[in-house]
């Protein structure tokens, strides 16, 4: 009995799969998927937190589009926040996923910071990485900062008011924090409508670029190895796939990191205080989020040993030497090469990290 010559149908899945092939290239990456390989020591548990800063990341640019559906800048700025919070179905759960996260991903990027640091991950050929990092990590605060101010409630207004007044001393600012950021001599509705602009348009244009460039880099470069890693002969170094074994442990920590949001947004809604009075009195205690804390105490303890002007220039002075020299910390140990430039940056490092913690504590505690 004759056969046929002809081929076995393919399935309808296989046949998308082919078509998305020959037009997107989907055999290559699922090759360099395949090949890429990830270093597995006792320290790979740090690797994870690049990937949950980006889940929250997600997680913000999702429930902020929500939110803009809704938020009315200006002289509505509270009522439509109110109106989010207590009257729109899941309103209070979308705005307080929203506000977890944005704090989640703040504190996961300071793990991510000081673990790279500490793993010397900044070191040749990973410079632009580290200042990559250090830009992200800077935008996600101003989203904070900016953000912070749009329910327009009293603890918002006050807290506002006294985080404009910081970069409003430096001489020469002044005037264009009056006239560019805050719109006029008081935080007001023109401050609310720039800080929306800024929140939701301006810093998302320099934001996600950035974070392109900088998970290229990542892709190029690779997952860096502590020192103690990197002097094992190559045959006693161990990795493990990136795909679907490194995937796979990724995808789990990102399902932990979305339970922990899901359950603060849930059991700690994000409250909503009284709309802004600014001829009232400021409540008392009022501070800025807690990621501004460290310099907000800083401010604080330089002012009482050097009162005046003097002190605020001083405190400033020694906040932004600690960042320029984070910024500056590849240049100071570009290699395994110097070992004294190693441990400065180390123990610089470990001081800038301590002394931000140390002075957080402090602040709320002399709340």
């Amino acid at each position: 009995m004759a056969t046929s010559s002809y081929p076995a149908p393919e399935s309808p899945l296989r046949s998308v799969y082919r078509w998305a092939d020959e037009r997107l290239g989907l055999a290559d990456l699922a090759a360099f998927a395949a090949h890429k390989r990830v270093p597995q020591h006792a320290h790979s548990f740090w690797y994870y937190w690049g990937g949950i800063s980006l889940l929250f990341f997600v997680v913000q640019l999702l429930t902020g589009i929500l939110l803009l559906v809704y938020y009315r800048p200006g002289k509505e700025a509270f009522e439509s926040v109110r109106q989010i919070t207590y009257d729109n179905d899941f309103g209070w759960l979308i705005r307080s996923a929203h506000s977890w996260s944005a704090n989640l991903m703040v504190f996961a990027l300071f793990v991510h910071l000081f673990s790279v640091l500490f793993m010397k991950a900044y070191r040749k050929p990973r410079e632009f990485g580290w200042w990559s990092g250090l830009g992200l990590l800077s935008l996600v605060m101003l989203f904070g900062f900016s953000g912070y101010l749009l329910p327009m409630d009293q603890l918002a207004y006050f807290a506002t008011k006294v985080g404009l007044q910081i970069p409003g001393m430096i001489p020469g600012i002044s005037g264009m924090v009056e006239d560019l950021v805050r719109g006029g001599p008081q935080v007001g509705e023109a401050t609310v409508q720039r800080f929306f602009a800024l929140h939701v348009v301006i810093l998302p244009l320099v934001f996600l670029p950035l974070l392109g460039f900088h998970l290229y880099l990542v892709q190029k470069h690779g997952n860096a190895v502590p020192p103690g890693e990197a002097r094992k002969p190559a045959a006693e170094r161990r990795t493990i796939p990136f795909f679907p074994n490194f995937l796979a442990q990724d995808l789990a920590m990102w399902l932990i990191a979305l339970n922990v949001v899901t359950i603060l947004a849930t059991l700690f809604p994000w409250d909503l205080g009284k709309m802004a009075d600014p001829l009232a009195p400021a409540p008392l205690g009022i501070h800025p989020e807690w990621y501004f804390m460290s310099q907000f105490q800083l401010l604080k303890v330089v002012g009482v040993i050097v009162p005046g002007f003097g002190g605020e220039i001083a405190g400033m002075g020694l906040f932004g030497a600690a960042t320029l020299f984070l910024a500056a910390i590849p240049l100071i140990d570009p290699d395994s090469r110097f070992g004294r430039r190693a441990k400065i940056a180390a123990w610089g490092g470990a001081l800038v990290m301590i002394g931000m913690i140390v002075l957080t504590v402090w602040g709320y505690a002399a709340l």
